[in-house]
C-alpha cells in the first residue's frame, strides 16, 4: 500500500479535506486506527452526515478502530451533536462524526472527541493522531473490536426536552429548514414527542428529506444568499419563527415572524435571558466582539457575564472554570453546561421557544428592542496586506480620544457612546471588524462609524 507521508486534512479543530486526494477510505482507516492505538478506548460512538461519501468513510474508520481493538457503536446518520451526546451520555470513551458541515460538495471530514465529549484539537491530541496516521506504525492487537448499531435518537430527544417546560409552551407555528435533511430525523422525533406531550407546536418543514446530492445547495445560512427559502416560508405560512441549520446542524439560525434574519449577537442575549428566567445568578460566557446587549440582559435578569476569547476550545475552558450554564459566540455556536459544554443547534431554538412562551411577546418585539438599544454593524471583513500594522494604525488614530482598551481577543476600543473590536483572522490575511453603539449615549448613526473605520483601514 502506498502511504501518503503527509496528510493535509488535519486542521486546527478538526479534519477536513478534498475527497480522494486529501481524504479517502485508506486515510480514514488510518485515522481510526491511530485514534484507537493512542487513546485505547474500550468503546467509541461514530456517526455520519448525509454526504454521499460519508457512509463509506465511516465504515473505513470503524474498520481502523476495530483493528486497534476498539468496540464501536454505530449511530448511523447523525448530526455532530448526537455523537457528542452519545460520547458523554453512554458509558463510552470517545466519539467521531464524519462531516464536512458547510464545506463544498467534494469535501468531507471528521470531528473527534474523547470521554465526556472533550474536544480533540491540534493542541489536545490531533497532531499525535496525524503523526501516527502518517507513519502507519500500527501495533497488532490480541483481540479485534466489535461493531453494533445503536439508535441514540430517543435518549437524545429526552435530553432536549429537559431544556423546556412542555406545559408552558404556547401555541406556535415554526418553519424548519433542515438544509438538505441532516436535521430532519431529529425534528420528526421532537414533533412526535410534542404530540405525545400535547405541546401545541406546528412544524412547517422545508428541504426536509435527507439528500446527499444537496439539491438546495450547501446549507450555511450565515451567508445572506442562503436565507431566502426560510424567510419566504415564514412569511407565506404566517409562522412565529423560522429555524435553519448548517450541514451537520451544530449551528442554527433564527428568523422572526416577519422573516427577518436575527444576528447571532442578539441570540446570545435571548439565550442568556432563557437561562436566567429559569435560575438567577447563573454565569454566562460571551466573546468580546460585541458585548453591551449581553451585559444589559444579564444585569436585567440577575446573572453574571464572563468574557472569553472566541473559539470553541477557549469558551469551553472558561465555562468549565466558572461552572457557567451557557456560552455563546457571534458565529452561531452556542455551548451548554448540561450538554457536556458542547455546542448544539437544537437546544437554542427550544430555549427561544420557551422565552417566547414565557414573555408572551413575538420574536421581533424581543429582538427589535435589543437592536434599537444596541445597534451593531454585523461583522465586516477587510483584506489587508499586514493585519498587525493596520491594527497599530487604528490604535494610533484613536489614541488621543483615550478609549478604554481590552485585548482579550484582538483589540477592543470603547469610547462610551460606541465601541469596536478588530481582530485578525487565524487562517487568512483578513481583519474582522465589529462595531456597536448605545442608544442612551446619543451616538452618531452606525453608518458614520462604519465609514470612518473603513476609510482608516483602507487608507
Amino acid at each position: 500500500m502506498t502511504y501518503m507521508t503527509k496528510l493535509t486534512c488535519f486542521k486546527a479543530y478538526d479534519i477536513r479535506g478534498k475527497l480522494d486526494t486529501e481524504l479517502n477510505e485508506d486515510i480514514a482507516y488510518r485515522i481510526g486506527r491511530a485514534y484507537g492505538q493512542i487513546y485505547q478506548p474500550k468503546t467509541v460512538v461514530i456517526g455520519c452526515d448525509i454526504r454521499l461519501s460519508s457512509e463509506s468513510l465511516k465504515q473505513a474508520t470503524i474498520h481502523g478502530l476495530n483493528d486497534a481493538g476498539v468496540n464501536v457503536l454505530d449511530l448511523g446518520m447523525t448530526g455532530t451533536e448526537e455523537v457528542y451526546f452519545g460520547a458523554f451520555h453512554l458509558d463510552v470513551q470517545g466519539g467521531i462524526e464524519i462531516t464536512a458541515s458547510h464545506n463544498p460538495m467534494d469535501y468531507n471530514g471528521m470531528k473527534l472527541v474523547r470521554e465526556n465529549a472533550r474536544p480533540i484539537s491540534a493542541d489536545t491530541g490531533l497532531k499525535e493522531i496525524q503523526a501516527l496516521a502518517e507513519a502507519g506504525t500500527f501495533t497488532e492487537v490480541a483481540a479485534k473490536g466489535t461493531t453494533q448499531s445503536y439508535n441514540i435518537l430517543p435518549e437524545f430527544v429526552d435530553h432536549l426536552m429537559t431544556y423546556i417546560d412542555p406545559a408552558k409552551i404556547r401555541p406556535m407555528k415554526l418553519v424548519v429548514n433542515a438544509g438538505n435533511g441532516a436535521a430532519g430525523h431529529v425534528i420528526d422525533a421532537i414533533e412526535d414527542k410534542f404530540k405525545a406531550l400535547n405541546v401545541p407546536v406546528e412544524f412547517v418543514k422545508i428541504h426536509h428529506e435527507a439528500d446527499g446530492t444537496f439539491p438546495n445547495g450547501i446549507p450555511n445560512p450565515i451567508l445572506i444568499e442562503n436565507r431566502d427559502s426560510t424567510r419566504d416560508a415564514v412569511i407565506q405560512h404566517g409562522a412565529d419563527m423560522g429555524i435553519a441549520w448548517d450541514g451537520d446542524f451544530d449551528r442554527c439560525f433564527l428568523f422572526d415572524e416577519k422573516g427577518q434574519f436575527i444576528e447571532g449577537y442578539y441570540i446570545v442575549g435571548l439565550l442568556a435571558q432563557a437561562f436566567l428566567l429559569k435560575q438567577t445568578g447563573e454565569k454566562i460566557v460571551h466573546d468580546p466582539r460585541l458585548v453591551w446587549n449581553t451585559f444589559d440582559v444579564v444585569a436585567q435578569y440577575q446573572g453574571e457575564a464572563i468574557q472569553s476569547k472566541s473559539g470553541h476550545a477557549f469558551i469551553k475552558d472558561v465555562m468549565r472554570e466558572h461552572n457557567a450554564v451557557y456560552g455563546g459566540e457571534m458565529s452561531a455556536h452556542h455551548y451548554f453546561r448540561d450538554f457536556a459544554y458542547c455546542d448544539s443547534g437544537m437546544i437554542p431554538w427550544l430555549l427561544v421557544l420557551s422565552v417566547l412562551s414565557e414573555t408572551g411577546q413575538s420574536l421581533s418585539s424581543l429582538v427589535e428592542e435589543m437592536i434599537a438599544k444596541f445597534p451593531c454593524s454585523g461583522e465586516i471583513n477587510f483584506k489587508v496586506a499586514d493585519t498587525q500594522a493596520t491594527i497599530q494604525k487604528i490604535f494610533e488614530h484613536y489614541a488621543s480620544q483615550n478609549p478604554t482598551i481590552d485585548q482579550t481577543d484582538g483589540v477592543s476600543l470603547d469610547f462610551g457612546a460606541w465601541r469596536f473590536n478588530v481582530r485578525a483572522s487565524n487562517t487568512e490575511p483578513l481583519l474582522r471588524l465589529n462595531i456597536e453603539s448605545r442608544r442612551d449615549q446619543n451616538p452618531r448613526p452606525m453608518q458614520d462609524y462604519v465609514d470612518e473605520l473603513t476609510q482608516l483601514i483602507q487608507a
